[in-house]
This record gives structure tokens, C-alpha cells and sequence, in this order.
């Protein structure tokens, strides 16, 4: 093109000189011809130097250039026609050749005849820019080609010069070669074509750049294949030519094959090709692409591109005295990506190859710098909407862990100006990922942040605090925890930075409606560092800080004064945070005015607190947090510590005396002291008292709720100043409470409500001290201390069940709050009669806890237990219990510590009962209902922590349940941090499943192998079955845990896997992933043999399943999961009261366990025929109550669980057989028939299971998965039959004639449901009866197809009831809206359908002709 378009303007010039040269002659013609007088003067003149004249140029001696009188056309005209009218014509042709190269020999005349001539004035009229004389010549076709033999032969001489002449900086060889440029005609293109190439092998490297930077523009089109070739070879010799080469190629006009051939070549020595010569080859591939090449070139180009070694590591970088290198790597870095941009941007195809190239990659390894830069290009260029196709390609490669962070941060430090450029879709790109749903793609979004403000300049600093201040004003629960997350970061590493953009963040504080408390914790931490940290950048905010914080106290709405108390205590901490050694100004400790500030501010806290005790909790437990958290100023921490301690005394402690003064509404006693027998003057808490004061006195200052919270910041200041000893305070933990007797509970029913009340406040508060007591002390090593923390776990777990009898006579019943920082409780009305055997696991653990409290001999009351025992049996009779579970908020949280209690053996009846009971005491062991109450709150914990939420979107206009009520501590801690807790106490887990399945293999070898004999104890046979099944669920949510795929955590979930596998076998430190994965998986099938009930096969089965895709190949598990849930399935499972399981929770775990069964069984259609054929009939022909024997799960209860997965497998299977392809060869397509024929017999035999189990939900199962079934066949199996009719008629029939018997049967089941009006079955029928129309004439289209149409026929099919009665009622109607097709070989059976039926005949004698 370029070529083209430079010959055209030269025409265009010409026309212009041809216009002038004819008003030129005109005027000479008025002014006389003064040129013609001075013919021929000097005799000797040459040829050349006449002809010259005569024509109108004048030649000028060295230093002069020549000058010209006329238009060039009018030039080479007068030379054309002087030689040609010559009487020595053509000899004159040589004779003027030789004349001019005599006359060139001095080389300052040569460099005259190549430099412009200068036009000669004629009257003051000065023509245009004129050519130089040799290029005039040249257009001379006559002398074209000897005057080019003449420059070649004389471009040798000038060759070695030097490329630069030295006086006037012009070169001599380019000069010469400029003269060949755009010729109007080359007369032997060949020829010249030839000669060039020649000169190209002995030149030096300049003339040789430049020659072949020039061919395109001397060689015509029909020479440029030729030359291609030529230098396609060149190149492969050469790198120093690569750009000239390069460039040539780029503008000759090539053949595709050609251009394709020369590609690969330049592909092929990419790597070798000199880093600035770079850009010019990308260009030059990405510029030569057809649509069709373009994804496997681009593949190619982005496996060949390393711009990893184009760039220096930073580390080489800072060791250079100067960076000359890098920048101009960084430079050609640049040039390679503004040459991809362009191809981008210009070719649609080229768009579409790098993204799908850079989807294709599948490992993780495989992906490079450069596919992270073209997904910036993609979406800073949005070239054919690339933007929206580069997000998402980021985000699934993110989300499949293939992108990952290490990449990110390799791009940013090796290529951070680079990256510069393409700051606004490095931002655009990292607010979309923080925005998105999907919680794994969330953090790199975030990266993305952190890496652009450590990298970028000021003015992207503020981008991105801009951006992330955005986010957190969003309101979005995800991802306002990441930008408050991000903007603490920054805080953290760069404060000076930060500390400029404290006004921004400050906006925040505008917006906390919408945060939670955790939230809002966050942001007053950041806002305080930047405010009062250790450099003070940000002191600017202070005095905007302290007005903020001053006007939420002072507010009346609690609301408000929850955000101020928050706030102050983290400026609090920031304020006193313990400065290193020598800053300060007495020693490392704090000013005297800062003290007296923080002095002053919790002072403020304290008094605006004091006049509601729900804000006085919040505070204790706040500055607790940051007692536990921060490491504050001795002097601050001592002044804190000794007022607390001061404080709980007066408020709380009493000394024990002889009786207890006042009047309450039950007798005050004092219960649950441990330390019997010490001398020291007795110490009790005064709970009773203090409660009544408070219900007489609303807004008294010593409120029971600030109980738990005083305590606990107690026990913090005391573990900080003591370096953990809670020596000081020890006495609490055995101290008894005064409250009242607790028989009072039997005689709930005869109490009036207020009682009840105060009774159910009293339980709760006992609960929550003693919940306290327990996080201070479970750390304790010595064995007399751990036993009170049992002790206090049992008390517990006694209360609770006290608790749940309460609750049940107390309707409507609102707890005291336990949790301070959320909303009020008001909103939290528990479902207080929610019946006991509600399907949630932690009310089926609860509900029986008595003796478990009683299994200890260390128990503190012995009577109240037997008391207990005595009326379990009573109370399961007559009164109904509650489920403490929608109470969870009412109790205060159990800290991660506690569950190192986990650590102790476990007692069971059956150790006590042993010789060894007398030992008992020396070991400190768990009974089964503190294991089961400690395992539901890790479970629960586990869940909260390490369960991804599906999504974060904010529901729309629904009141906000706050998911994290209760769960305060466990926010402050990161999700790897609980995974790692779960990975230490694994050990402690295996030995607890180890022993509860002792437990159950004793139980089953002492009863004969039933778990219902007479040497099984009921209750705690179901504790020990809740903790089976909880233990199971807690190692299943840590597997499942998604932080184990990312790279970081590998080691983790190998020592998590190694603890199961060293269970087995010792030496688990070298095994591989793959080993671990074998022996975890053989270790834990080990239990299949003593599961209690399904539910915990279940439990058993998911942790299996999520082990085995922790593995290289799942598949390798498929069959041993697949046969352990078929032997779950097999089994029978009774209750250890004999009955038989059921109900709606065992009807939930049959349905997961039935689906794993399907989902890993190798054939999924044979094993849903084995189901159906033989469990299913044998169940038809078993009285109402028994099971089938094949399958003891399934009886008639069981059937809709059966049937409803039976039948989404089977849908689920034909969605994956392949459709029916023309070009499938005789084999496939039998395969194929197989598998249709095999899954329309189940169909078959699953619909007309509904003539004897006709339920509505069996009927409603069974017509929505038929139409999906049917839609199914319509769209992948009649292709098939399409194809493969001729080839198996017979196949194709059978099956045929098969599935019209089913799409009868559901036509049937339309009919019922429309005489039934059932709407939810109706609601199935109109989209059912679409199909089956299009059913009948898709087969009627497969017969035409295959010459049969005049086998098929319509007539009007009955409508009938489920047992095929004809319906009366619907005879009158129009019955043509009821076609069905029905096929049926013309056979006896044939005269046995009624005349108004379908028959579809595939003939032998008609279908013979067609073959």
C-alpha cells in the first residue's frame, strides 16, 4: 500500500510539472530563446556535458550544485529526443554512459549529480523543488539500466568510508541508493533485484540496513516474494539485520503462505533477538496476522516473550553505579507493549487470541508478567468491548488460584513505570474484584491496591485512599473488611504517606451508620494511628478526633455511644501504645501531658458509661480487647489494672458470713464452691443480691450484666502485669456464687411469670460467669486447676439443661444481652417454644445433659444430680424442651483457648465402671457432654471463620441478621489463624474419634453386635453419637477450608494431613501431598465399621469425599466413596432404644448420602436400574412397615427421598451423554444407543413406579424431572436416532417403543392432575405437554429423514387417570389438543389399542426400499 501510494503522488507531482513546464515554454517562446544561442562553443566538450546543456541543465563545479532551467518532464524529454534523433543512435546511448562516468570519477562531482539541482531563475520565477541529476536520468528508460549498473558499480568505493562522510555529514552510499527509491518504472526489476542482493552479502552493516530498509521502495510488487525469501534467510544468518529485515518484510506485498513461512522463522529466533530489537519483531508477527493464525501465533509469541529477562531484578538494579541498562530495558519493555496495544486495538482477532491464550493456561507456573500486562492493555484499549472479556478472564484465573500474588507483586517490582501507564485499569480492575461477590477474588483485588501505592507516585496515592475510602462508605459487609483491612496496611508500612491523606479517610467517619462494630473498631485504630502514632505525621486530625469522640459520648442513643466508646478506647491505645526505649521523654515512658490526656479520656469513657450498664459492659470489654491486644505504656497499664481490681472488689465480692441479708424471691444460698476445706477468710460473688438491687433500682451503677465483662478485663490486666500468672485472682475460679437453690426448677410450672423470669436471668447470668471463668483459666497447667475448669465445664452443661426446662415454661421470654457491641437484643426474640428435636444439631446434644454432669466423681453436687437423673425419664414424657441454640447470643463468648480443653481424655461410663476408677482424679478427663458442648462451639466457631459466605451482597430491604453476634474475639482473628488452632488440636481430635469408636465397637461386642442391647446406656450413647458426628463435621469445615488452596497454606494442610496419616503410619514428614491424601483416606475408613446413625455415615462420607479432592487424582476414591456410602445405604439403622431411624433429619442425611452414592458410582444408569428393578420391587411386594432387603433404607417412608434423587441423577446422566454427531463412526454411535437405551428403561421403570406410589410429591417429582428428561432426549438422543436408524432399526425401535410407553404414562399423570386441580402438580403440565407435542413430531421428522414417514400416524389419544380409566368428564372436549405419538410394530398387541390411539409402523417391506 505504501508503495502505491508513493507512486501516486509522484504521478500527481508530475502532472503539476507538466502543467508548469507548458506555461514555461509558452513564456520562453514570448521572450525569445536565449538558451538556443549558445549551441556548441568548445569542440571538445563531451557528449554528456552538450545534451546536458542543451536539455536545460548546467553543470556547476564541486561546491556548487548544478541548476536547472526547465521542468524535469521537459528535461527528459529533450535528453530522450536528442538521443534518439542522433545519426550515432543507440552507440550515442553508450557513448554519453561513458561520458558521464568519466565525468562522476571525481567524487565531489559525483556528490553533485546525487545532490537536488537548484532551479534557475527566469524572470525572478523559481520552478519547484528539483530531483538530483542521476535521479532525472534514471527516468529515462533508455539510460535506466545502465546508469543503475554505473551507481552500483560505484557504490563499492564509498562503502568503507565510513557510513558518515566527514565534511558535510552526508553519506555517500545512501545518497546512491535514495536515487533508486520510487522509480515511475524499473525496466529489469530482476536485474536490479539481483544486483542489490548482491551488494547486501559484501556491504558493511550500515549500507546493508539501509539497502534492505529500502527494497519496498525500489523493487516492484512482482519482485517482493523473491526478495522475501531472500531475506527470510538473511535473517536466519544475521541478527543485526533483525529491525532492517523486519522492516522491509512488514512493507512488501506478500502471499500468505509466505508471510506465514517467514513468521515462523522470525518466531523461531526470537530468543536470540537483541532486547531494543524487540519491539520491531512483535510488531512485525502481531502486524502479519490473518484472523485464522492469530490464536496459535499469539500462543506462540506469549510462550516465546520473556520479558523476565529483559529487566533487571531490583536488587542488580540498586548494586549499578548508573541505570542506563534498566531504563532501557524499561524502554523496550514499553515499546513491546505499545506495539501489542496497537495490534490490539486494530484487530479484533488479535484481542480475542491473547484472552483466550492467556484462559488456556492451566498451570500455575505457566503464567508470566506479560499475561497480566495484556489483560492491563485489553482493558485500558476496550478494543471490541475487550475490557469486559479481560475482567473476566482476571477474575477466573484468580478465583482458580492460577493467577496469584506472587505474579502480581513480580509485575509491580520489575515493571512498576511500565505499569504506570495503565494505572486507571489497574484501579478499575482492583475496585471490581474487591466489589465482587465471590470472597476468593476479593484479596487480589486488594493487592492490587497495595502494590499500586508502594509503587506509584503521590498522585496515584490518592487514587487509590480515594478508591478504598469508597469502599468502605459502600455499606458492603466484604468489602468494607477489605479496604479498612488495606487501609491499615498502608497505615502500618507507610504512615508518613498516609498521613498526608488523613482528611480522606477522616470523611469516613460521616458514614459509620452503615459499619459494624468490628468495622467501626478498625477504622477508629487506623484513624488514632494516623492521629496520634509514634510520629505524630497526622496530627492535623487530632482536634477534629477528640470533637467526634466527645459529641458520641455525650449522645443519648445508644447507638451513638457504642461508636463513641469504641473510638476513644482505640485512641486510648494508640495514645499510650509503649513507645521503643529513648523516644520519650522519661526513659521510653510517656510525656507528662500525654499521660494526663489518656488519664482524662478514659475518665470521660468511665462517667458518660456509668448511667447504662449495657454501655459500662461495652466498655470493660473494649479496653479488655485492647488489653489483650495492644501493648500499652507500663505507667498506663498499672494505672487501669489497679482501679479494676479495685472496683470489682467493691462491686462485686462480699465476704461469706453466717446468713445472707435481704429479701429475694427465692432463698439466697450459696452454691458451686470448689475450694473446700482452705482456711482463708471465703470470698463469694454476690450475684443474687446484685440482681434483685438491679430489677428493684433500673440503672443502678453495679449492674450483674457488667459481671462477666468486669471480670474478664480483670483477668487480662492481671495476665499482662503478671506475665500470664493468675495467681492474684486464682481464688475466683473456685469461688462460690450466692444465688439459690436450683430445685427450684421442678416447681417452674407453679411460679408466677415474673418468677420465672428472674429465674431464667439468674440461670443465664450463673452460665455466662461461669463461661468467664473458664476463658481466664483454661490455660492453667497445674492438674488441681484444671480439674475446677472441668468442673466448671460441668456446672455448665448441667445449668443448660436446668436452663432449657425454665425457658420451656417461660414463653416470650427476653435474656439479659451478653454481647454489647452489636445492636440492642430487642430485635432478637428467640423462638423460645421451639420443640426439642428440632433438626439442629446443637438442641439434639443439649437436650440430655444431666448425667453427664454426673459421670465425674469431682462434681460438686452430687444430689442435684441424681435429682436430675431421676426425672430425665419423666420429663421426656411431659414437658416439651427447648433448643438452646436460638439462644446463642445470650451467652458470652468462648474464647479460641478454651478448646485446647479438647487436649483431655475422654471419661465414659464404661472407664468408670472399670478397675481404674479409683485413678480417675489423677487425670483430668472430659465427660461426654462437655465434649459434645465444646465441640459445638468450635464447630460453630469453624463455620463463622473458615466457611466462605456465598455471597456479601446486602439482602434487599430485609432487617440485617447479624450473622456475627457472639463471635466478637473470633473477628479480631484471621481465618488462617483458626485453621492453624484446628491443625494443632488435630491430634487431640483423632485420639476423641479413636475413642468413641472403642466406644461403640465394645458396646456392639458386648450386645452381640446390636447397639440396642441391654449394656447400652441411652444417654450416653446419644452424647457420644453427637460427638462422633460433630467430630467428623469439625475435620470436614477445616478441609474444606478454601485457604488451603492457595500456595501459602500447602505446608499447613500437610501437617494437618500428616497428623491423620502418622495415626496410621509413623515417618509422615517426607511423604507427598498424593501419600499424605492414601493414608489419611485409609486411616479414616477405618471408622466406617462403628457409625452410631446416618447422620454421622454421612459426616463420615463428606470428609472423605472433601480429603480425596485434596489428592492428585479423585478419581482414584471414586469407587472406595461410592461403595462405603452403598454400604451405608445397605445398612439398617435402629436408635439405641431399638426403634428404627427416622424422620425428617435421617430423611436429609439419606438424601446427601444417596446422592454421593450416584455422583461416585463408576455407572450411574446401571446402579439406578439395580435400585429401581430390584429394591424398589422388592419393597412393592413388602407389607406397609418393612424395608426392602437388598436396600434396608429404603421402605415406604423412604421412597419420595429415593425417588427425588433417583430421578435428578438420571436427569443429571443424559444432560452428560455426548449428542449425536453425523461423523460419529458405527461404534459411537452403538455406545451412544446403549447408554439411551439403558437410561430410557430406567425412566421407564421410574415412571410407572407412580401407579403404585401415587403421592402428590411423588407425582410432583416425578413430572418435573420428567419434562427436563424428555427435553433432554429431544435435544441430545433424537439426533442420534437420526443417525443411527438405518444402521440398528431394530435398537432405535425397541427404544422407541419403550419411552412411549412412559410419555403415556405422564400424559396420564396430566390428566390426573387437571381432575385433582392440584395446582402444584398443574403448574408442571403446560411446559410437560409442550414436549411431549414436539416429541411427536421430532420422531415423525426422524422417519422422514429416514424415507419411513408413511410408518407414522396421528390419531387422538384418550385422556386417562392414573390407572389408565378412561376420564368421562373430558370426552365432549376438543381432543386434538391431546396429540400424542405412540410406536407399535404391527403385531397382534397392535389390534389391542383402541381406534383412537397413535401408531407410528416402521414396515420392514416400507423401510427396506430405503435403505
Amino acid at each position: 500500500k505504501m508503495l502505491k501510494r508513493g507512486r501516486s503522488a509522484i504521478l500527481w507531482c508530475d502532472d503539476i510539472l507538466l502543467h508548469s513546464a507548458v506555461s514555461k515554454a509558452k513564456k520562453s517562446r514570448s521572450t525569445g530563446r536565449q538558451p538556443k544561442e549558445a549551441v556548441p562553443e568548445e569542440t571538445n566538450e563531451s557528449v554528456f556535458s552538450v545534451f546536458l546543456r542543451e536539455a536545460g541543465v548546467t553543470l556547476k563545479p564541486s561546491g556548487t550544485s548544478n541548476e536547472i532551467a526547465v521542468d524535469l518532464v521537459v528535461f527528459q524529454k529533450r535528453i530522450r529526443q536528442q538521443l534518439q534523433k542522433s545519426p550515432r543512435y543507440p552507440s550515442i546511448i553508450q557513448e554519453f554512459i561513458t561520458d558521464l562516468e568519466s565525468y562522476i570519477e571525481n567524487s565531489d562531482r559525483f556528490r553533485n549529480c546525487l545532490l537536488p539541482c537548484v532551479p534557475q531563475l527566469v524572470d525572478g520565477y523559481s520552478s519547484s523543488f528539483q530531483e538530483s541529476l542521476l535521479r532525472m536520468l534514471l527516468g529515462i528508460e533508455m539510460l535506466q539500466t545502465l546508469i543503475i549498473n554505473t551507481l552500483l558499480e560505484k557504490l563499492p568505493e564509498f562503502m568503507l568510508d565510513g557510513f558518515v562522510a566527514a565534511d558535510g555529514g552526508l553519506s555517500i552510499p545512501r545518497m546512491i541508493i535514495n536515487q533508486l527509491k520510487w522509480l515511475d518504472r524499473v525496466v529489469d526489476a530482476k536485474e536490479l533485484a539481483v544486483k542489490l542482493m548482491e551488494l547486501v552479502s559484501v556491504a558493511p552493516v550500515e549500507v546493508q540496513r539501509d539497502i534492505i530498509t529500502s527494497l519496498p521502495e525500489i523493487l516492484e510488487d512482482s519482485q517482493h516474494n523473491d526478495i522475501a525469501r531472500e531475506l527470510n534467510s538473511l535473517l536466519q544468518e544475521n541478527t543485526q539485520l533483525t529491525v532492517p529485515i523486519l522492516d522491509a518484510l512488514s512493507s512488501l506485498n506478500l502471499s500468505s503462505s509466505l508471510l506465514t513461512e517467514v513468521r515462523g522463522a522470525v518466531m523461531a529466533t526470537l530468543a536470540a533477538v537483541q532486547l531494543e530489537d524487540l519491539p520491531v519483531v512483535v510488531k512485525f508477527i502481531l502486524h502479519s496476522v490473518s484472523a485464522s493464525d492469530a490464536y496459535e501465533v499469539v500462543c506462540n509469541l506469549r510462550k516465546k516473550l520473556e520479558l523476565e529477562q529483559c529487566v533487571l531484578p531490583a536488587v542488580l538494579q540498586a548494586s549499578q553505579s548508573h541505570n542506563t541498562h534498566s531504563d532501557s530495558a524499561t524502554d523496550s519493555v514499553v515499546l513491546i507493549l505499545d506495539c501489542i496495544k496497537s495490534a490490539v486495538r486494530f484487530q479484533k482477532s488479535i484481542s480475542e487470541a491473547w484472552l483466550k491464550a492467556i484462559e488456556s493456561v492451566e498451570e500455575v507456573e505457566d503464567h508470566k508478567v506479560i499475561d497480566l500486562l495484556v489483560l492491563f492493555i485489553l482493558h485500558s484499549t476496550n478494543a471490541n468491548q475487550s475490557r469486559r472479556g479481560a475482567e473476566r478472564v482476571l477474575k477466573v484465573k484468580v478465583r482458580t488460584g492460577l493467577i496469584q500474588e506472587s505474579l502480581l507483586q513480580k509485575t509491580f517490582r520489575d515493571y512498576a513505570q511500565v505499569m504506570r501507564g495503565y494505572f486507571p485499569s489497574i484501579l478499575a480492575l482492583a475496585q471490581s474484584l474487591l466489589r465482587s461477590p465471590d470472597p476468593c477474588v476479593v484479596p487480589f483485588g486488594g493487592h492490587m491496591y497495595q502494590h499500586s501505592f508502594t509503587a506509584f507516585d503521590s498522585y496515584c496515592h490518592q487514587e487509590v485512599v480515594g478508591s478504598l475510602v469508597t469502599h468502605v462508605c459502600s455499606g458492603v459487609n466484604g468489602e468494607v473488611d477489605m479496604a479498612l483491612e488495606l487501609l491499615c496496611g498502608l497505615v502500618t508500612e507507610k504512615p508518613a504517606e498516609m498521613a498526608l491523606y488523613a482528611v480522606f479517610v477522616k470523611g469516613i467517619l460521616d458514614y459509620m451508620d452503615n459499619l459494624t462494630p468490628q468495622q467501626i473498631r478498625r477504622l477508629f485504630h487506623l484513624l488514632s494511628r494516623l492521629a496520634f502514632g509514634q510520629q505524630q505525621q497526622g496530627s492535623h486530625i487530632q482536634d477534629d478526633m477528640h470533637i467526634v469522640i466527645r459529641k458520641q459520648l455525650s449522645s443519648t442513643v445508644p447507638k451513638y455511644k457504642r461508636i463513641g466508646i469504641i473510638g476513644a478506647v482505640m485512641i486510648v491505645g494508640s495514645m499510650a501504645a509503649s513507645s521503643p526505649k529513648g523516644k520519650g521523654s522519661q526513659n521510653g515512658s510517656l510525656p507528662q501531658e500525654t499521660f494526663r490526656q489518656v488519664t482524662a479520656l478514659l475518665e470521660l469513657v468511665k462517667s458518660s458509661s456509668e448511667s447504662s450498664p449495657e454501655a459500662a459492659a461495652l466498655y470493660y470489654d473494649e479496653l479488655a480487647n485492647l488489653i489483650s491486644n495492644a501493648t500499652l505504656d507500663p505507667q498506663v497499664q498499672e494505672m487501669i489494672g489497679s482501679s479494676v481490681l479495685e472496683d470489682f472488689q467493691d462491686d462485686f465480692i462480699v465476704d461469706l458470713g453466717p446468713e445472707i441479708r435481704g429479701s429475694f424471691p427465692f432463698p439466697a444460698c450459696v452454691m458451686y464452691k470448689l475450694d473446700e476445706g482452705e482456711s482463708q477468710s471465703e470470698i463469694v460473688i454476690n450475684l443474687l443480691p446484685v440482681l434483685v438491687q438491679d430489677l428493684q433500682n433500673k440503672g443502678e451503677r453495679v449492674s450483674p450484666l457488667c459481671l462477666s465483662p468486669f471480670f474478664r478485663l480483670l483477668r487480662l490486666c492481671e495476665q499482662k502485669q503478671h506475665q500470664g500468672d493468675l495467681e492474684e485472682i486464682d481464688g475466683l475460679l473456685g469461688c462460690p456464687l450466692i444465688v439459690t437453690d436450683m430445685d427450684v426448677v421442678e416447681k417452674v410450672a407453679s411460679l408466677s411469670k415474673a418468677e420465672r423470669e428472674f429465674l431464667c436471668t439468674l440461670l443465664f447470668h450463673t452460665i455466662n460467669w461461669f463461661r468467664e471463668v473458664i476463658n481466664g483459666f483454661c490455660g492453667v497447667k497445674e492438674i488441681e486447676m484444671k480439674m475446677k475448669v472441668m468442673t466448671r465445664l460441668q456446672n455448665i452443661t448441667y445449668l443448660q439443661t436446668l436452663l432449657e426446662r425454665a425457658l420451656a415454661a417461660t414463653p416470650g421470654y427476653v435474656p439479659p444481652v451478653s454481647n454489647f457491641d452489636g445492636e440492642s437484643a430487642d430485635g432478637i426474640v428467640p423462638s423460645s417454644m421451639a420443640p426439642v428435636n428440632k433438626a439442629k444439631k446443637d438442641g439434639a446434644g443439649k437436650k440430655r445433659k444431666a448425667p453427664g454432669r454426673n459421670s465425674s466423681e469431682s462434681s460438686s453436687q452430687p444430689e442435684e444430680a441424681t435429682e436430675a437423673d431421676e426425672t430425665q425419664q419423666k420429663e421426656k414424657e411431659i414437658r416439651p424442651g427447648v433448643s438452646l441454640a436460638s439462644y446463642r447470643p445470650f451467652f458470652r463468648e468462648l474464647d479460641m483457648e478454651v478448646l485446647s480443653v479438647l487436649q483431655c481424655g475422654l471419661l465414659s461410663r464404661s472407664l468408670l465402671d472399670s478397675e481404674l476408677h479409683t485413678n480417675v482424679r489423677e487425670e483430668v478427663l472430659l465427660g461426654p457432654a462437655e465434649l459434645v458442648f465444646l465441640l459445638e462451639d468450635m464447630l460453630r466457631k469453624l463455620d463463622f471463620s473458615l466457611t466462605a459466605a456465598p455471597a456479601k451482597r446486602a439482602p434487599f430491604l430485609k432487617g440485617r441478621a447479624d450473622k456475627s453476634v457472639g463471635f466478637s474475639h473470633l473477628q479480631q482473628r484471621s481465618s488462617k489463624d483458626i485453621a492453624s488452632c484446628c491443625v494443632e488440636l488435630m491430634p487431640a481430635l483423632c485420639s476423641h474419634l479413636e475413642n468413641c469408636h472403642n466406644h461403640f465397637q465394645t458396646l456392639l461386642s458386648e450386645n452381640n453386635g446390636v447397639v440396642d442391647g441391654p449394656a447400652t446406656d441411652e444417654q450416653e450413647y446419644q452424647l457420644l453419637s453427637s460427638g462422633y458426628q460433630l467430630l467428623l463435621q469439625v475435620l470436614n469445615t477445616t478441609f474444606s477450608w478454601s485457604g488451603f488452596s492457595q500456595p501459602g497454606q500447602r505446608s499447613l494442610l500437610k501437617k494437618a494431613l500428616g497428623v491423620l496419616a502418622g495415626r496410621l503410619k509413623e515417618g509422615g514428614a517426607e511423604l507427598t501431598m498424593e501419600q499424605l491424601v492414601k493414608h489419611s483416606y485409609e486411616y479414616l475408613l477405618n471408622f466406617r465399621s462403628t457409625m452410631p446413625n446416618l447422620s454421622t455415615a454421612l459426616s463420615l462420607s463428606q470428609l472423605l469425599c472433601t480429603l480425596s479432592e485434596k489428592g492428585g487424582s479423585s478419581a482414584a476414591y471414586r469407587e472406595q466413596t461410592a461403595s462405603l456410602a452403598r454400604r451405608f445405604l445397605s445398612q439398617d439403622w435402629v436408635t439405641a432404644s431399638g426403634e428404627k431411624e427416622r424422620g425428617a433429619k435421617f430423611n436429609e442425611a439419606l438424601h446427601s448420602l444417596l446422592s454421593i452414592y450416584l455422583e461416585h458410582v463408576d455407572d450411574v444408569l446401571t446402579a439406578l436400574e439395580e435400585i429401581a428393578k430390584k429394591g424398589m420391587q422388592e419393597l412393592i411386594n413388602m407389607s406397609k412397615d418393612e424395608s426392602s432387603t437388598s436396600w434396608p433404607t429404603l421402605n415406604r417412608q423412604t421412597f419420595l427421598v429415593f425417588y427425588k434423587v433417583m430421578m435428578a441423577e438420571l436427569e443429571k446422566a443424559v444432560r452428560k451423554i455426548p449428542a449425536g454427531k453425523m461423523s460419529d463412526n458405527t461404534e459411537a454411535q452403538s455406545v451412544k444407543l446403549l447408554t439411551w437405551t439403558l437410561a430410557v428403561r430406567d425412566f421407564h421403570i421410574m415412571v410407572n413406579l407412580v401407579k403404585i406410589f401415587d403421592s402428590r410429591p411423588v407425582l410432583n417429582v416425578c413430572l418435573k424431572y420428567g419434562r427436563l428428561f424428555l427435553e433432554s432426549f429431544l435435544k441430545l438422543g433424537m439426533p442420534l436416532l437420526d443417525y443411527s436408524f438405518k444402521r440398528h432399526k431394530e435398537d432405535v425401535q425397541s427404544l422407541l417403543k419403550t419411552f412411549q410407553l412412559s410419555t403415556r404414562q405422564l400424559h396420564h399423570m396430566c390428566g390426573h392432575s387437571k381432575i385433582h386441580q392440584d395446582t402444584s402438580l398443574t403448574n408442571h403440565v403446560p411446559a410437560l405437554k409442550k414436549s411431549l407435542e414436539l416429541f411427536v413430531y421430532r420422531v415423525k421428522a426422524t422417519l422422514t429423514l429416514n424415507n419411513c414417514q408413511e410408518a407414522f400416524w396421528i390419531g387422538n389419544l384418550k385422556n386417562r387417570n392414573l390407572k389408565g380409566e378412561e376420564i368421562l368428564s373430558q370426552r365432549s372436549q376438543e381432543s386434538d389438543d391431546d396429540e400424542e405419538e405412540e410406536g407399535q410394530q404391527r403385531s397382534p398387541q397392535a389390534q389391542e389399542l383402541s381406534e383412537d390411539e397413535v401408531l407410528f409402523n416402521p414396515d420392514p417391506d416400507d423401510t427396506d426400499d430405503s435403505e
